[in-house]
């Protein structure tokens, strides 16, 4: 069975008076039967990675270099050796506000293996794509075209983000969640074995919340959320980790 993981997103938000919440959260997961990872800004890593006992320290985006003349990036080395053990490659508003492609994020994705981080690999539709019926096709090309050649449920995460649902309080429909989670699954099957395929857990990443966590995890192949706003604060994001968490 695969052990639940509730991931926040903290995006470019958090300073380090921002710790009582991180200390809230930490506390919290210490009894849950959930994995808890914090993307929190780089600039906490360290601090984070060395002051909590119980939640995953992450990154949220990595260089597909190892070094270099690369002002203002920072490298999978640099986040592994500040302290996080996971890294976000691929998220959205990184596709969109960066034009980062899927053979980017495979090249972020290899890297962060190679740095014995694990990578959480975004993927999902536009609005329109889904409007015009190629929700399906888009969410295969990325997968297949993002995801390292050879991988494992310990080595990647794979997060569903319908773009259109972050950070608008729009949520797809369960049985439009259903639907692409059931596909994922099977392409991960197809293209790596039932054996990985059924190892790798899969993430809701579209405005999940405390109202409707409990509804969206109960779909089959939903194995916990990437929560972005909500992740903020512990009074919004520990009743998420609970929910999450297998009894």
């Amino acid at each position: 069975m695969r052990r639940p993981t509730a991931a926040g997103n903290w995006k470019m938000n958090g300073l380090r008076e921002n710790f009582d919440d991180i200390f809230l959260i930490d506390a919290a997961s210490k009894h849950v039967n959930c994995d808890v990872i914090l993307c929190v800004p780089d600039t906490l890593i360290k601090e984070m990675s060395e002051r909590t006992n119980n939640i995953f320290t992450g990154s949220q985006n990595c260089h597909i270099n190892k070094s270099g003349a690369f002002t203002g990036d920072i490298s999978a080395e640099m986040i592994k050796d500040a302290g996080a053990t996971h890294v976000i490659v691929g998220h959205s508003e990184r596709r969109v506000n960066y034009n980062e492609n899927n053979h980017q994020i495979r090249e972020k994705a290899n890297i962060a293996l190679e740095n014995k981080l694990k990578a959480i690999v975004c993927i999902g539709e536009t609005l329109t794509e889904r409007k015009t019926g190629v929700t399906l096709d888009i969410v295969k090309r990325q997968l297949v075209d993002s995801l390292p050649l050879e991988i494992s449920g310990e080595t990647i995460i794979v997060a569903y983000e319908p773009v259109w649902a972050i950070g608008t309080g729009l949520t797809p429909s369960i049985e439009q969640i259903k639907e692409v989670h059931d596909f994922i699954r099977i392409e991960l099957e197809n293209n790596f074995g039932a054996k990985i395929g059924q190892s790798i857990n899969i993430l809701y990443g579209g405005s999940m919340n405390a109202k409707n966590v409990d509804e969206i995890s109960a779909i089959k192949n939903v194995d916990g959320g990437l929560v972005g706003g909500a992740s903020l604060k512990a009074d919004s994001f520990i009743p998420i980790i609970n929910a999450l968490s297998l009894d």
